[in-house]
């Protein structure tokens, strides 16, 4: 019987994290080698075989009836070492810019005086809409607030698509007048 089929049924008879912490532990320098050979420096090579044994220590199982465990290993730490590269390259371009850089990007909540903006916004529209003739602000409401096209408003008030329009066109004049002069 050759050594490798002894240390082969050896392995088989190991539960799975026995077999994770002795194969981790047999091939821990051919397995850092070859994070090694791939351009890495030695302390993120150990850091990738770190990560490697975490990550398969939730599921040892897999080293189970794998021809070759050193081999699944190499090629597992490979391309973590890879993963941890894109990762690394894509947060340096992330984190690159200045502190400027950094304040000059939109912010996803709002300042806190944006609400604030937005209700004297909206007092000062209410206030120019109810300032618009009555014909003008049933057009604008029917438009605006019950989403009518020009020709639903012509016929449900009676008058002609082009008196709709015009109607429309000086609302929103006023109402854009009364935004601006604040």
């Amino acid at each position: 019987m050759s050594s490798s089929s002894t240390s082969r049924m050896s392995w088989d008879s190991l539960d799975g994290s026995d077999l994770l912490n002795r194969a981790i532990e047999e091939h821990y320098a051919d397995i850092t080698g070859a994070v090694l050979r791939r351009g890495h420096p030695r302390s993120t090579a150990q850091d990738v075989v770190h990560d490697l044994y975490i990550k398969l220590s939730t599921k040892p199982e897999v080293l189970r009836n794998k021809r070759s465990v050193k081999a699944f290993l190499c090629r597992a730490a490979i391309n973590l070492g890879f993963d941890r590269l894109r990762r690394e390259n894509i947060e340096a371009r992330l984190f690159s810019g200045s502190e400027q850089e950094a304040l000059a990007v939109a912010s996803a909540t709002p300042a806190p005086d944006h609400l604030l903006q937005i209700e004297a916004r909206v007092a000062i529209l209410r206030e120019a809409i109810a300032q618009l003739p009555e014909r003008r602000r049933v057009v604008f409401i029917l438009h605006r607030l019950h989403h009518l096209t020009p020709d639903q408003i012509s016929v449900k008030l009676n008058i002609s698509r082009n008196m709709v329009d015009r109607h429309l066109r000086r609302a929103f004049a006023h109402c854009l007048d009364r935004l601006l002069q604040v």
